[in-house]
């Protein structure tokens, strides 16, 4: 019994898994075009959800709720700008950013 434990105990202090070779200690400044294809898909996610937050704020009754709604549509436009951000920072490209007008016109269609 006493056999056991021990075991019990040394299998609980190795780690599960162990690096091999040198660690980073930071992430990589690249972005490879598999990150792209990830941070387009945060951004399209983002955008969607600014659309339905818009959408159901203009739909409800309650003000409460519709400016709660509101807030998340601003939280959603705001990430997007962010990866945008992000992406233009890294990949040296200057895509067209849409502005605020453009953005509301994408919320009501």
């Amino acid at each position: 019994m006493q056999q056991q434990q021990s075991q019990q105990q040394q299998q609980q202090q190795q780690p599960f898994y162990t690096p091999k070779g040198p660690q980073m200690s930071e992430a990589p400044a690249v972005i490879t075009s598999k990150d792209l294809l990830y941070l387009t898909d945060m951004m399209s996610w983002n955008l969607l959800a600014l659309k339905k937050a818009h959408f159901y704020a203009s739909q409800c009754q309650m003000s409460e709720i519709s400016q709660a709604l509101e807030k998340a549509c601003q939280m959603h436009e705001r990430h997007y700008r962010q990866i945008l951000d992000h992406m233009q920072k890294h990949t040296g490209q200057q895509p067209q950013q849409p502005n605020q007008g453009q953005i509301q016109s994408q919320q009501m269609q």
